[in-house]
């Protein structure tokens, strides 16, 4: 199975204004989105807190977090963003996905808005 990317805009919620783009690659296997840390704080985001994350290898890092807003195929959604490397490729998580109501086909690996979003 290939890869799907899609474009993500970074926004700032208390300046909109500030903002960041980039190309995220989509991780259903990821809860939440990583973003370049440095990508964070140019927009005035710092980290809130701390959460542990498994990897693929099955290891353990504890990494910063914040929120923000996401905007990807004409929709915005509050997320969870975890600081990455300054050098990392963004990743979008499947909460931001879900929360919007789109999905991956991994038949054609591109994503596909439902036809409404689950509320169960």
């Amino acid at each position: 199975m290939g890869t799907t990317h899609v474009t993500v805009m970074v926004r700032n919620p208390a300046g909109p204004d500030k903002t960041w783009e980039g190309l995220f690659l989509v991780d259903i296997g990821a809860v939440d989105s990583l973003v370049p840390g440095n990508a964070l704080r140019a927009i005035g985001l710092t980290p809130k807190s701390k959460r542990t994350y498994e990897l693929a290898d099955g290891s353990e890092v504890k990494m910063d977090i914040t929120t923000g807003d996401l905007e990807f195929m004409g929709e915005i959604v509050g997320a969870t963003l975890i600081f990455g490397a300054d050098d990392a490729e963004p990743i979008l998580g499947v909460t931001a996905l879900e929360s919007v109501g789109i999905e991956v086909d991994p038949r054609n690996q591109r994503l596909k808005r439902l036809p409404a979003t689950r509320l169960k």
